[in-house]
């Protein structure tokens, strides 16, 4: 019965508008006229004095005018009742107070002047104080009312949250969750590891436990559902083992910014995010040479292929904190370059930028772009990447992937270019697909192009520098970015083997070091990066599912569809026969891959690309298999051609 009263009540609340403020000013003053009355009440009963000059009437209608004025003043009435705070109760105080003090003051003058008395002035702190209370309390009353009942259904959908720290920041986000409105949160207590002292003791009247047993322990004990990680002394190390222990027990696990890094103190809930799993990556920060960078970027002409892409744009948005002088951002999706330009123009600066639409398979477009800016380093990100796309259109595989890349290359070498950065990828490692095969003819042109460049001329000569890593998180069309949307969507989530694992990056992550290889290359070298340790893609599913507050396999289930054309189980860095030079990064390695002949690559690439026309899909894959005989197709039509 009281669950129906609740909740008929809790709908009734929540349909109230909120009142107009002259109304407000209206009670407000109704509640100074109660108090009068009670001080009358009150003085009338304990003192015989009588007032010989002045009426009751005169008397307290003085003491409401009066209040009135400084409601007016101080603008009490501003705020909204039932969201009021203890800066409302302040303006409350300083307007009695003030009221109290003029009156005061009106009541010793006409004693010094004329020789009378307005008040007992026992009577006027009686109505002052009672006056304060009433309003105050009024506004308590209209708060916990609406708090008790107008948020009933909302407080069944709160998360019971236990904040992991308890130093000042720590506590100054409990008192933000704990006082916002409409509230997301219902806090059961600290875990505090540090301070032994504390095991006994509270802290907004929340128990503080010491972290003595396993934190999922503690977090059934509290019967919470979540864990609000508030403690900045813990090690990226520490937080992941903390992280993978509640998720591994269906725990939500929320992280929040210093609270010195907050711009507004309020809605801290929108400050409380979950874990990305980009955050459960254990991989040591980046140190970047910059000194080595800035002198081979500053004040020189940079131009990005493939901008608008996921790698290009994050490279764009870190080359201009290098200051080139100008920045010619190349690519042939329109609207998404034009997205990119509105984006970094805030941060441009004094670098000139300019935006190219372009196709880096159109030569005479290329060599335009090239005459008009002359380019002194050029990154080239463009590339078709999607595996069984690339399996069902070998074609364009080979029209972007490797005559893109020649163009470049060429025009390069024709306009003196200092650096040819080439972004490739680990699926050009015994490539399994044709899209991995096609940048691995695109690494054989560039890295046989450089010796021969060499030879040709020593005086000025373009360094071509290619790198090479796996798959990057949040990237277009890669894995994270599909498991979000599926998971938004309910599930379930598809991956294409049980056992299927892949070596993972973060965006920033992968052109901090294309950046840094990119200064630190002679030219002719293959930078592989160090990947850290592989990631099983089913393990990441479930993780995505938790980190996302659902239980696999119950909530969100996952499928398993098979194998994608031209997909293999497992990446690798190197081929059989490779060997890695260390740099002095420990993050970069160089390849030793066997040199080839630049004349022989140059006319193999050639005939590839003049016989694509003419030749059927089995053709063009037979001829790359020749350009790359490690090239053995997988879960492919192509397969027979490798019998």
């Amino acid at each position: 019965m009281s669950n129906i009263k609740n909740s008929f009540l809790g709908k009734h609340f929540q349909n109230l508008g909120y009142l107009p403020r002259w109304i407000i000013f209206a009670i407000d003053v109704f509640i100074v006229f109660l108090a009068c009355i009670i001080t009358y009440v009150i003085v009338y009963s304990l003192s015989d004095l009588q007032y010989n000059y002045f009426g009751m009437a005169t008397r307290y209608g003085l003491i409401i005018l009066i209040n009135a004025i400084f409601f007016l003043v101080y603008r009490t009435y501003s705020g909204i009742i039932r969201h009021s705070t203890f800066i409302d109760g302040v303006k409350l105080l300083i307007s009695t107070t003030t009221s109290y003090i003029f009156l005061l003051i009106i009541n010793f003058s006409c004693k010094i002047f004329f020789n009378k008395i307005i008040f007992v002035t026992t009577g006027l702190f009686i109505s002052y104080v009672l006056s304060f209370l009433l309003l105050f309390l009024f506004r308590i009353l209209i708060k916990y009312i609406f708090e008790k009942y107008m948020h009933i259904e909302d407080k069944k959908k709160l998360i019971n949250a236990v904040i992991y720290g308890s130093d000042a920041n720590a506590i100054s986000v409990a008192n933000a969750l704990k006082t916002e409105t409409p509230s997301r949160f219902k806090l059961r207590g600290f875990i505090d590891k540090f301070n032994q002292n504390k095991t006994s003791k509270s802290i907004l009247n929340l128990p503080i436990i010491n972290q003595n047993k396993k934190i999922s322990v503690i977090l059934r004990s509290l019967k919470a559902d979540a864990l609000i990680i508030a403690e900045k002394s813990l090690s990226k190390e520490e937080t992941i083992a903390i992280v993978e222990e509640c998720l591994e027990f269906n725990f939500k696990v929320f992280t929040v910014p210093l609270i010195t890094d907050w711009e507004d103190e309020k809605q801290i809930s929108n400050k409380v995010k979950s874990f990305e799993i980009e955050d459960l990556l254990d991989r040591k920060p980046i140190v970047l040479d910059t000194r080595g960078i800035s002198s081979q970027l500053e004040g020189k002409v940079v131009m990005i292929t493939g901008a608008a892409g996921s790698i290009g744009s994050e490279i764009t948005r870190q080359v201009l904190s290098f200051k080139p002088r100008k920045l010619i951002i190349l690519d042939q999706a329109e609207t998404p370059l034009h997205n990119l330009s509105l984006e970094i123009k805030p941060i441009v600066n004094k670098v000139s930028l300019r935006s190219v639409l372009a196709d880096v398979r159109n030569i005479d477009a290329l060599e335009r772009v090239f005459e008009k800016y002359q380019p002194d380093v050029v990154y080239h990100a463009a590339a078709y990447k999607h595996v069984p796309l690339m399996e069902e259109n070998p074609s364009q595989a080979i029209y972007t992937n490797v005559l893109g890349t020649k163009n470049l290359a060429d025009l390069s070498i024709k306009h003196g270019v200092e650096r040819f950065v080439m972004v490739s990828t680990d699926k050009a490692v015994n490539p399994s697909s044709v899209m991995g095969a096609s940048k691995r003819i695109a690494e054989k042109y560039v890295q046989t192009l450089n010796d021969a460049a060499n030879v040709a001329n020593k005086d000025r000569n373009t360094k071509f520098i290619t790198t090479r890593f796996g798959n990057v998180l949040g990237s277009n069309g890669s894995i994270v970015p599909l498991f979000s949307k599926q998971i938004l969507e309910g599930g379930p989530l598809t991956i294409t083997h049980p056992d299927i694992i892949r070596y993972f990056m973060t965006i920033p992550e992968a052109c901090q070091l294309v950046l840094e290889a990119g200064a630190m290359g002679k030219g002719g070298e293959i930078f592989i990066f160090d990947m850290g340790q592989p990631v099983k893609i089913i393990d990441l599913a479930k993780k995505m599912i938790r980190l996302a507050g659902f239980v696999p396999y119950k909530d969100i289930d996952i499928k398993i569809i098979g194998l994608r054309p031209g997909e293999k189980l497992y990446e690798e860095l190197l081929n059989d026969s490779s060997k890695t030079l260390a740099t002095h990064h420990d993050k970069i390695m160089i390849a030793q891959e066997i040199q080839e002949d630049y004349s022989e690559i140059q006319i193999s690439t050639i005939k590839l690309l003049d016989n694509i026309e003419k030749s059927s899909n089995e053709e063009i894959v037979l001829a790359m298999k020749k350009i790359v005989p490690e090239f053995k197709s997988m879960n492919s039509v192509f397969e027979t051609l490798d019998a």
